[in-house]
């Protein structure tokens, strides 16, 4: 059986609309959101994939951007039962967190994750290699996918650990951000070029069809494949 995932950083300043249109329209069975905010009623993410047969874990993380405070995090969608959940911390400082939803499918259980990693403007960082070392920590050694903003560049410390001991499903690195300068003053990107998100899987999985997807909804672009169970 394959399962479409799908993983996306869809901004805490992004356009609903073209959320939503996408995300009916890719259909996936599960989704790795970032940035999924519970009291924001201009983009109630969680309400609408409840309201289309998914079940979800959520993880809210408190942090300043622009001088403003936010509740937001990553959080896993499931067509399939949940049948467990967790919520882990990654760091001390500057922490951000992972969703963790066990999912049965065909008589499996699916360990999957989703993860926001701190931004450190491609810059190497203590706290963002102390969340890696974390989340590796937490892994499940079979049946397991972790996805989502790492905010690491494929040569970096953390996607070079986890690389270590999971598949990364797009050896291309396509780049996947930032469809806005907006989306990060201090960069100021001009162009889509660098590879921040990533769906890893554990070795005893196989997957197709990676995919980096167009939508101009965040400042990221989203990313799906295909995984055989």
């Amino acid at each position: 059986m394959q399962l479409k995932v799908l993983s996306w950083n869809i901004w805490i300043d992004g356009n609903f609309k073209q959320l939503v249109d996408f995300l009916e329209a890719q259909d996936a069975d599960v989704i790795g959101l970032q940035e999924v905010k519970d009291d924001d009623t201009e983009h109630p993410v969680l309400a609408f994939l409840q309201n289309h047969g998914y079940q979800y874990v959520f993880m809210p993380v408190e942090k300043k951007f622009k001088d403003k405070v936010y509740r937001d995090g990553p959080a896993v969608f499931s067509k399939f039962p949940i049948i467990s959940s967790q919520t882990h911390n990654l760091s001390r400082e500057d922490n951000r967190g992972a969703a963790q939803a066990d999912i049965q499918v065909n008589g499996k259980i699916l360990h999957v994750f989703s993860t926001h990693f701190l931004h450190t403007h491609q810059k190497p960082s203590k706290n963002q290699d102390e969340q890696a070392d974390t989340l590796f920590t937490l892994l499940p050694q079979a049946h397991t996918i972790i996805m989502g903003d790492f905010n690491a560049t494929p040569e970096s410390y953390p996607i070079q650990k986890l690389s270590s001991v999971l598949k990364n499903t797009d050896t291309s690195n396509a780049p996947t951000w930032s469809m806005y300068p907006e989306g990060c003053p201090a960069c100021s990107p001009q162009s889509v070029d660098t590879r921040l998100d990533y769906i890893f899987v554990s070795k005893d999985l196989e997957t197709t069809d990676a995919k980096v997807g167009k939508s101009g909804a965040s400042d990221h672009l989203p990313i799906s494949v295909m995984v055989e169970i």
